[in-house]
């Protein structure tokens, strides 16, 4: 039987190999949870939150942000009931995908011919 922290548990993986996958996710991490989650996953968000906000060298400068009395699959809006988040979602983050793109491109990357 294989041990399911070392391969399934993302916070212990994290936190036990963080010297080396830190550096690739740095500002890369987007957590979003109801903090009233169907199944109490929220939970394991704060443990998750309480090792990133512990990182150091270098630090994680990501977000981990609950949604007030939402359940699970919360996505970040704040304002939208979950039936209209869900058709939202690509609306929403496919800005921040692109900022993302264009901050962490390498130099001479074509920055212009996929933005209409």
């Amino acid at each position: 039987m294989t041990n399911r922290r070392e391969n399934y548990d993302l916070r212990h993986i994290l936190e036990r190999d963080w010297a080396a996958l830190g550096p690739k996710l740095v500002g890369k991490l987007r957590i979003y949870t109801g903090d009233m989650d169907s199944w109490y996953l929220n939970n394991s968000v704060y443990l998750m939150e309480d090792f990133l906000e512990s990182t150091q060298s270098p630090y994680y400068g990501g977000l981990v942000e609950y949604g007030d009395r939402y359940e699970h699959c919360w996505s970040g809006d704040h304002e939208e009931p979950l039936e209209i988040q869900r058709l939202t979602v690509y609306q929403r983050f496919f800005p921040q995908f692109a900022e993302h793109l264009l901050r962490t491109a390498p130099a001479g990357a074509d920055l212009s011919s996929w933005i209409y």
